[in-house]
């Protein structure tokens, strides 16, 4: 952790970590397809992080940050079956995982919301999982 880091990049970080070192998913996407943001051409489909927020969730002794982070799986593939596989090993993955913050501590990883849905160009299916974390340190 550095001085200028927050619990919510330090999250992503791990669940960066945690998801491209799992095979089923690795071979969902084709490859370790997992971006911050996605180079212009990256073939699909791929998983892009969303919107992320951190709120205070410190106790008076305890320092902690309340995180909400977002995932965005992107599809090509006809219909929603292939974006809900990758949201559904996703939320596998994620929910209740115990991941590795460095100097802070993962206290809950809850997936709290899935959505798979058209994106205005008719051909791109968007994937949608939000994560909602307590974070201690």
């Amino acid at each position: 952790m550095t001085a200028d880091s927050t619990a919510a990049l330090d999250l992503q970080a791990a669940i960066r970590a945690h998801l491209l070192a799992d095979a089923d998913l690795l071979a969902a996407l084709g490859g370790p397809k997992l971006f911050d943001g996605a180079p212009r051409g990256t073939p699909f489909p791929y998983v892009t992080f969303g919107p992320a927020s951190q709120g205070d969730w410190s106790d008076g002794e305890t320092s902690g940050a309340d995180v909400a982070l977002t995932q965005n799986v992107w599809s090509r593939a006809a219909g929603k079956r292939e974006a809900w596989a990758i949201v559904g090993l996703l939320m596998r993955l994620l929910h209740d995982a115990t991941l590795a913050l460095g100097a802070r501590r993962l206290v809950k990883l809850t997936a709290v919301f899935a959505e798979v849905r058209r994106e205005a160009d008719g051909i791109t299916e968007r994937g949608v999982l939000r994560l909602s974390a307590l974070v201690e340190g």
